[in-house]
């Protein structure tokens, strides 16, 4: 009775929820949100440790392709539930009425304890350190500190991103999204340009003879443990096209959420794994896949080059992919480039980040499981102290020195709260057979499913190989447990005494 009773009361607060924020947000807009928080630096990055587990060109572009499809398959599925369930908090929200509010708040605890923050946290360290580049002081020693953790010039250049877009977000949705539309922008133009010169300017005649006519399938890359291989390289490439779901968090916000977020959702996602796969393909026009010592005939006198092509994408130095390809293009300016690449995608990803997770945290304080500050909003009718309290953990994430492991343990939380919503397109089938669809999940019910088998095998797969970030995810997110059942019960007294309080009166 007590649970059915938290159910409704939730019911009733989900209502509630978005009353007093704006709906302004356009369709453009919404798919700059999707497309400006998936692209942040992953994508510059993370293909030289997906060469190094796979081996060969074909299976650096099969685990970019295999983790697009994951993307988009996931990605109609819940706009389904967008559509069906408006609210601000989204996916929050389509968790809490297909699975209750423990379920629900579990999310919101791993989101805030590290999924939304400590991505938050890693982007804007990421800003700060291509930053030194053009500002090398940003690479100075550590000012204070101890066993990694303290405050250095690089980690206070991160914390003044976070505190300069929190503060550009506190002043209302027309800045965020404002800073959010040029950025994205910005850097969908940013990549079509490495993809124009990498495959079709500038292409690399060495490099595109090496991977695409004599190694393409790379020798016997593709045997033994291969299968393992390519699940562990898929933690990279999903982790660069991850975040797209935050969008569903600004629901309340959209003028038209029941025809644009779907909309969002696809557009967003398609063009984003358009754009990473085709990126791909101009990083290996630009360098072998792998280390490639002596192959160094066609590439003139030039040292740099040279050093840059033998190490080829897998060897390329601190993983920095696309600095090496426009070093083939452009020799030792090519590293400034992609710097200043990185810093405008890093930061246009914070800010997406940072506007959307803190509608989380709004919807679980008018749920009574969260500070009841986090629910009210400012004068610019956005939830000021939401974003306040982002920001903070977010900037002592970046003190830590731990953020980057901490992404890695919540790879695997992430895969649990994706199947579980995915999940909940059927479980809303069952129990609401007939609440208005605007859209209906495409594929339905073979696509979604393929989806949560594809996640389960690779969630599987990472149990195996990669133990210690699986069952550290895991214990991130069960750590919301305790506090779940304390607030619940406080929110339960709570509304028990309201309901008391004019019987003693009387």
């Amino acid at each position: 009775m007590a649970e059915s009773m938290a159910d409704a009361a939730g019911r009733e607060a989900a209502a509630a929820v978005g009353v007093g924020l704006k709906a302004e947000l356009s369709l453009f807009d919404s798919i700059t949100i999707v497309a400006g928080s998936m692209i942040g630096s992953a994508i510059f990055i993370v293909s030289a440790d997906i060469a190094r587990h796979v081996g060969s060109p074909a299976a650096l572009l099969a685990v970019w392709i295999a983790a697009g499809l994951m993307t988009i398959a996931g990605a109609l599925a819940y706009g389904e539930l967008a559509a069906m369930m408006p609210q601000a908090g989204g996916q929050y929200v389509y968790l809490r009425e297909a699975y209750g509010g423990m379920v629900a708040f579990l999310f919101g605890w791993t989101l805030l304890l590290v999924i939304q923050t400590g991505t938050i946290a890693a982007v804007a360290v990421a800003f700060a350190r291509f930053g030194a580049v053009l500002w090398p002081a940003l690479g100075g020693p550590m000012w204070i500190g101890w066993q990694g953790v303290g405050l250095d010039p690089e980690r206070a250049g991160a914390i003044a991103v976070i505190a300069l877009l929190t503060l550009v977000n506190l002043r209302g949705l027309n800045m965020g999204r404002a800073v959010q539309n040029f950025f994205t922008s910005a850097k969908v133009l940013s990549l079509a340009m490495i993809i124009l010169l990498g495959c079709i300017l500038a292409p690399n005649h060495r490099a595109v003879e090496i991977n695409f006519i004599h190694g393409f399938f790379g020798a016997g890359a593709w045997s033994g443990g291969f299968l393992a291989a390519f699940g562990a390289a898929m933690v990279g490439s999903l982790f660069a096209a991850d975040a797209w779901a935050t969008v569903t968090f600004t629901a309340a916000e959209i003028r038209d959420p029941r025809r644009d977020l779907p909309r969002a959702l696809l557009f967003g996602t398609g063009l984003v794994i358009l754009l990473y796969v085709l990126t791909n393909v101009a990083y290996l026009c630009q360098l072998p896949a792998l280390v490639t010592p002596g192959a160094v005939a066609a590439m003139g006198a030039d040292a740099l080059r040279r050093h840059v092509f033998e190490l080829g994408i897998a060897g390329a130095e601190h993983d920095r992919v696309a600095a090496a390809a426009m070093q083939i293009v452009w020799g030792g300016a090519g590293g400034v480039i992609t710097a200043v690449l990185v810093m405008v995608s890093g930061f246009g990803c914070a800010n997406g980040l940072i506007l959307t997770g803190a509608r989380v945290l709004y919807a679980m304080a008018h749920d009574g499981v969260f500070f009841a500050a986090a629910g009210r909003l400012n004068r610019a009718r956005v939830p000021a102290a939401a974003l306040k309290l982002q920001a903070v953990w977010a900037a002592l994430l970046t003190l830590s020195g731990t953020y980057s492991e901490l992404l890695d343990y919540v790879i695997f939380a992430q895969l649990i709260f994706y199947v579980i919503t995915v999940g909940a397109v059927f479980v809303m089938r069952v129990r609401r057979p007939v609440a208005p669809r605007p859209y209906r999940a495409w594929g339905y019910p073979w696509l979604p499913a393929a989806y949560i088998a594809a996640a389960l095998a690779l969630m599987a797969d990472l149990l195996v190989v990669k133990p210690r970030y699986t069952w550290g995810g895991l214990l991130i997110v069960v750590s919301g447990i305790p506090v779940y059942a304390y607030l619940h019960r406080r929110a339960l007294r709570s509304g028990a005494q309201e309901r008391a309080s004019p019987r003693t009166a009387e």
